[in-house]
């Protein structure tokens, strides 16, 4: 067990914790003002829940004894036969317990990240119940399928550094299903919805950002090189995302905007996740430039072509942003980086790595739309899952949470 070692992952866990307030004031300024409450809350409601469930079974789940390759055991119930003195299976360094709070976190950060999808109009206590049961029916198999020990991901070959499908596609593709269930925002096709804060946008975005090299550097296990190949992937994916949504801007509308550069940069740090500890430092340049046209594409097209209300894009940042993350890790990925990659990227003229690249995003896809449907189908058994015209109207802050963000503000929305 390494001392340094040990800090160094509680140090990029208690990083990736602050990455859930840090999505809630982005999320929490991107909506409207008689949300806003509605829209953090759900966050701070998802901080308790995770930590609660994945102390009861959650890591049992993930990280347990293997079953059929995708799903663990119960033996660490309540994590028993788990302590600090003990070296952990998944990472020769560190304690047990250091290793599951590492991973906690991402347990935290992952679910909230469908709540932007349907903002303001899911009730509160539907999506609380809907997050608890999919953490139990995707998010805990989906990170035994790819990161556990005998997973079926990860015996097929696929890699995923840090959560481009566990995390990021799995939420994404949860998030557009349940808005599609959930039909659109009242008058949304008649409304110019502008983003209300957008100094919390950039806050939020800035709070990623710097919560993304634990989540991603901490992903090595280990105070060492890797960890550094990852932070310097990362910074330099999300910063070339940023630079160019500031150009579509530019070409767009004929001005840079923040929200733009903020989203810019959520999306290039979303694309770089899965590959950032397998891909050489040049591949993050292009696998930033390539995300930021791709999702700007995808978030026009859902809503202007599709019509589906993907209110604050998570499907568009994430859902895309991801699936383009693990195409690109079978692109470029090294197995001189990391030797968990059996196979060098595409194209160093190797196909098994992106082959299986291919199959896990698929297979992600599959598992995220049809548990998000059986959720949904159960939650619908304890409570309706949108809330009345009339609370939509006057906002979900008052009507959910007895709670206004902004007291003194009388005005329209």
């Amino acid at each position: 067990m390494s001392a340094g070692d040990n800090g160094f992952i509680l140090i990029c866990a208690a990083l990736v914790f602050i990455m859930t307030p840090g999505l809630a004031f982005f999320y929490g300024g991107l909506v409207r003002r008689k949300n806003v409450v509605n829209t953090m809350m759900a966050c701070a409601g998802i901080m308790g829940l995770s930590v609660v469930l994945w102390v009861i079974c959650g890591f049992s789940l993930a990280f347990g004894a293997d079953h059929g390759g995708v799903i663990g055991g119960l033996e660490y119930i309540c994590l028993n036969g788990l302590s600090f003195e003990e070296v952990s299976t998944y990472a020769p360094t560190l304690s047990s317990l250091t290793f599951v709070v590492f991973q906690m976190m991402f347990a935290m950060i992952t679910p909230a990240l469908i709540t932007g999808s349907v903002a303001g109009r899911m009730r509160y206590k539907a999506l609380f119940i809907f997050i608890a049961l999919w953490s139990l029916v995707v998010y805990y198999p989906l990170a035994h399928m790819v990161w556990g020990s005998g997973g079926f991901l990860a015996e097929l070959g696929s890699v995923d550094f840090a959560g481009g499908n566990v995390v990021h596609i799995s939420s994404g593709v949860s998030g557009l299903v349940l808005a599609i269930l959930l039909g659109r925002r009242r008058g949304v096709e008649h409304t110019s919805y502008r983003v209300h804060n957008i100094p919390f946008v950039f806050l939020g975005a800035a709070l990623l950002w710097f919560g993304w090299f634990g989540f991603n550097a901490g992903s090595a296990l280990g105070a060492n090189g890797l960890a550094a190949h990852a932070f310097l992937t990362t910074a330099l994916a999300s910063g070339t995302a940023l630079l160019v949504w500031m150009l579509i801007d530019v070409i767009k509308d004929g001005k840079p905007t923040l929200v733009g550069a903020s989203t810019g940069l959520v999306v290039g740090l979303v694309a770089i996740t899965p590959g950032a500890g397998f891909v050489p430092v040049w591949a993050a340049i292009i696998i930033g430039a390539v995300v930021s046209p791709l999702c700007y594409f995808m978030m026009n097209f859902l809503k202007k072509k599709l019509k589906i209300d993907d209110a604050l894009d998570a499907f568009g940042c994430h859902g895309i942003g991801g699936i383009w993350g693990g195409i690109a890790t079978g692109l470029f990925a090294r197995t001189d980086i990391n030797s968990v990659a059996r196979w060098n990227g595409l194209v160093y003229g190797e196909t098994g790595l992106f082959t299986a690249q291919l199959i896990s995003i698929v297979v992600t896809i599959a598992v995220a739309v049809v548990g998000t449907l059986v959720c949904i189908g159960i939650t619908r058994i304890f409570t309706k899952l949108r809330v009345e015209p009339k609370a939509e109207l006057l906002g979900l802050d008052t009507t959910q949470h007895g709670e206004r963000a902004y007291p003194s503000f009388n005005g329209l929305d």
